[in-house]
């Protein structure tokens, strides 16, 4: 196309026009920004001067690029100054009558040749087409909060969009430093249409009281990386914003996962819509804020749930990855550890493992040789579960298997001294069925580490119904000494994370096995647009196939939502053997070592 949208309008001058204002006046283009609002329009031009200010304060732009890119934006209060604009996108409310009426009034205004996109997130890009007298000119262009910092764009197109209009804000987005992904018209494209089922999920969990706010965002931030928690992001968003998202997922997929928790709808009757309205998830200092204040729900600084039993010792039953992270964890913390395996050999190895993993720390320098030295001397290799004998605490981590876990816990119950803690690592069985193998399912309780378990900060810990609270108060405080942060949940599929996690990972497959985008883009637009460390499919080939079917078995099995059964690829391609970075193929491919 030979457009060379040198003169590029912007209708709403909110947060995201603004924002978008900016990048393309900071670009050398030409903007009009038009708002019917003249204190939006006074509020765009100090953000941007304020923005452009502190960008030269950080010696990111000089002085007179500062006052040239100043000088290509102005603004308005009509559409008629869109008049010689080669693109126009408008920014304005999530409402199907709103957008087309602006449409309409662009399509009395601009030129036959001037492209028409718009910002939604929700809405129906093809609707909002046909509705042009140019629909051949209509798409999408989705850029993300805040539009200076955020990388990504989804370039989206109707079945009635003209590639041409789609290559020319393709290779715009590309010369504002972007990241475009090509992707189809449905509610939430990529980035969206996967975010916004979890942060639902989230929101149901914690509706239904299974954990508290604090834990949720906590658990999803230190178990997978992520910049901001759940709960938090939806305060950020705006709690309206985000239902109208999924109202509009729902009315196309009518998957019960996209269905707005009821929780949504009464907190944005209330208006009560997050920072915007300074109270949502959480309170905060002021409609707008950014500072989280305490309120009625903030849990009190130091409360735990009653005195806990002394831990001194501690046995760790296993001899894998996990089984060595977790020995490691609680001897560097200065409790005397037992590591028991099967055989005398395989209790070696995993103490060997060890040695290794504190070599490489000295190496890199985050432990003296002689904390080195210490903290393998406190490490016991027995071969024998009968070393657990006077422990404190015994903390399984064999293999994911019930009835595995449950003869071993057998043999605890016969090994452990009476008011020993027993912790189970399981991420998907139910903590339940493996007290009940013990004749003191009072004492049992879930410790669920995450790997590698030195390195990450989290601990899942999971009561029963049988569980008892000096027994919670006793992995509380341990959690504490170990420096890990422990979050409360119940017994049930998932616990905070995988419950979480998986479904979000389910969906992600099943947009590649419908032809929506491809892997590429899909774990493109999850890294640049959702700030998560790695993209779906990657995270999937790193924890493995056949573990992530695993998990979503369990969770369909409990929930028994048809939105969480897995989806049909993921069970061909572990079929197939095709189990990720371990084989050497996944839903990638990797060179062998």
């Amino acid at each position: 196309m030979d457009t060379p949208l040198s003169t590029i309008a912007v209708v709403g001058l909110g947060t995201m026009g603004t924002g978008i204002a900016e990048v393309l006046a900071l670009a050398g283009r030409e903007v009009i920004g038009i708002d019917i609002s003249e204190a939006a329009a006074l509020g765009a031009v100090a953000s941007f001067e304020a923005s452009t200010a502190r960008a030269v304060g950080r010696g990111r732009i000089t002085e007179e690029e500062r006052a040239a890119a100043l000088a290509r934006f102005r603004t308005a209060d009509t559409l008629q100054a869109a008049a010689d604009a080669e693109l126009v996108i408008e920014v304005v409310p999530e409402s199907y009558e709103i957008k087309q009426q602006v449409f309409r009034e662009l399509d009395a205004v601009v030129p036959p040749t001037t492209i028409l996109a718009t910002g939604t997130n929700a809405l129906s890009v093809t609707r909002l087409a046909a509705e042009s007298q140019r629909p051949e000119r209509v798409l999408g262009l989705h850029f993300f909060n805040p539009a200076p910092a955020m990388k990504l764009v989804e370039v989206v197109s109707s079945v009635l969009t003209a590639p041409p209009a789609v290559g020319a804000v393709t290779a715009l987005a590309r010369e504002l430093g972007k990241e475009p992904v090509a992707v189809g018209d449905r509610p939430g494209f990529v980035a969206d249409g996967l975010l916004f089922g979890y942060l639902n999920q989230a929101a149901a969990m914690y509706e239904a009281n299974y954990a508290s706010r604090e834990d949720i965002d906590a658990a999803m931030k230190l178990g997978c990386g992520l910049p901001m928690g759940p709960l938090a992001l939806l305060d950020l968003i705006g709690i309206d914003t985000a239902r109208t998202v999924l109202e509009a997922m729902y009315a196309e997929s009518h998957d019960r996962l996209h269905a707005p928790a009821p929780i949504l709808g009464q907190l944005s009757s209330a208006g009560l819509t997050g920072r915007k309205a300074g109270r949502g998830f959480y309170t905060y200092d002021a409609p707008g804020g950014q500072d989280v204040v305490p309120d009625a729900l903030t849990p009190a600084a130091g409360a735990e749930a009653g005195a806990g039993r002394a831990v001194a010792s501690v046995g760790v039953a296993g001899s894998g990855t996990m089984a060595s992270g977790i020995a490691e964890v609680f001897a560097k913390a200065g409790y005397g550890v037992v590591l028991a395996a099967r055989t005398q050999e395989k209790a070696d190895l995993a103490k060997g493992r060890i040695a290794k993993s504190l070599e490489r720390s000295v190496s890199k320098g985050r432990l003296s040789a002689e904390a080195r030295d210490e903290t393998l001397a406190r490490i016991t290799a027995a071969g024998s579960l009968d070393a657990f004998a006077e422990v404190d605490l015994a903390v399984e981590a064999v293999a994911e298997d019930l009835e595995i876990k449950q003869q071993l816990f057998a043999a605890l119950d016969k090994v452990c001294r009476p008011g020993a803690v027993l912790a189970t690592t399981t991420s998907s069985l139910p903590v339940v069925a493996v007290a009940r193998a013990t004749a003191r399912p009072e004492d049992v309780i879930g410790m669920h580490f995450f790997n590698p378990a030195p390195a990450m900060k989290l601990v899942e810990v999971v009561r029963t119904v049988l569980t008892a609270d000096e027994v919670h108060a006793t992995v509380r405080a341990v959690c504490a000494k170990i420096r890990k942060h422990p979050v409360d949940c119940g017994d049930r599929a998932g616990f905070i994370v995988n419950a979480l996690l998986f479904p979000y990972l389910n969906n992600a497959i099943k947009m590649v096995e419908q032809h929506y985008a491809s892997l590429d883009d899909i774990d493109a637009a999850m890294k640049l647009g959702g700030g998560y460390p790695m993209g779906p499919f990657e995270l999937l080939d790193v924890v493995g196939l056949d573990v992530s079917l695993a998990i979503e078995k369990v969770l369909h099995k409990e929930f028994r939502d048809p939105g969480l059964a897995p989806a049909p690829l993921l069970e061909h391609l572990v079929a197939a053997g095709c189990l990720g970075r371990k084989t050497g193929r996944g839903f990638r491919e990797y060179a062998r070592r």
